[in-house]
């Protein structure tokens, strides 16, 4: 007893140091949501955006592969079946897209029973709205449910503020985007819900021009860490 008195008591100092190291970051790092201007010239900064990475080819583009974070998930997403392979572990999700309940589930090959899917077919389908968004980002600025908006950064340029309100696992997240004077997606701050610090910078690195025309990025860093998006593929 009095040995689990002494573990209980290190791990609430353990806690303690953590909540006093989380607040101190907070009050450092922590921005709160900037508000901007919506409108014909919001528009049309995010389209030109759409522009500089080559939107038209996005939308022709049937197949997407990526692995993300640093080859732990593995993606090969049908655009035009709306299915998507998602890969992790021991574990394969066929994710049928238009009927999350029609997804199919193996394990080292062997087919799982409804049952034992539906917890797996759930995690899929999060780390498939997660990992694809550090992928297409950038194209998905008018999508249903998006509101954008004009504001000035800090080094003068246009900013644009896009929040979107439906979709995805987590409805509700905004995140402002830096562009280069071509309209080309440098960074971003995101506003999300499973961060509690606002205004956390994440570039957007290393892009590379795929086969099938749309240019898509193969790197973010994020603070000190680096974040692969593994071998990104797309082609028709």
């Amino acid at each position: 007893m009095r040995l689990l008195k002494k573990i209980l008591k290190v791990l609430g100092g353990l806690l303690l140091v953590g909540l006093f190291a989380c607040g101190i970051l907070y009050i450092i790092y922590h921005e709160p949501l900037p508000q901007g201007q919506t409108g014909p010239k919001a528009d049309a900064l995010a389209q030109k955006m759409l522009e500089a990475i080559n939107y038209e080819a996005y939308q022709r583009t049937r197949f997407l592969e990526w692995s993300f974070p640093n080859n732990t998930h593995h993606y090969k997403w049908d655009k035009e079946q709306n299915q998507v392979e998602v890969k992790w572990k021991v574990f394969t999700v066929n994710l049928d897209l238009n009927d999350v309940a029609l997804s199919e589930v193996s394990q080292k090959g062997t087919e799982l029973a409804a049952n034992e899917s539906r917890e797996l077919i759930a995690t899929a389908w999060d780390y498939f709205n997660n990992d694809s968004f550090w992928l297409v980002a950038p194209f998905k600025v008018f999508d249903k449910g998006t509101e954008r908006s004009i504001l000035k950064l800090d080094d003068g340029s246009e900013g644009l503020l896009v929040t979107y309100s439906r979709g995805g696992s987590t409805p509700g997240d905004s995140y402002l985007w830096a562009l280069n004077a071509n309209g080309f997606p440098e960074s971003f701050r995101m506003w999300v819900q499973i961060i509690p610090i606002g205004g956390l910078k994440a570039t957007w690195d290393d892009w590379k021009v795929t086969t099938s025309g749309p240019f898509l990025p193969t790197a973010h860093e994020i603070g000190p860490f680096t974040l692969s998006m593994g071998d990104v593929r797309a082609y028709n």
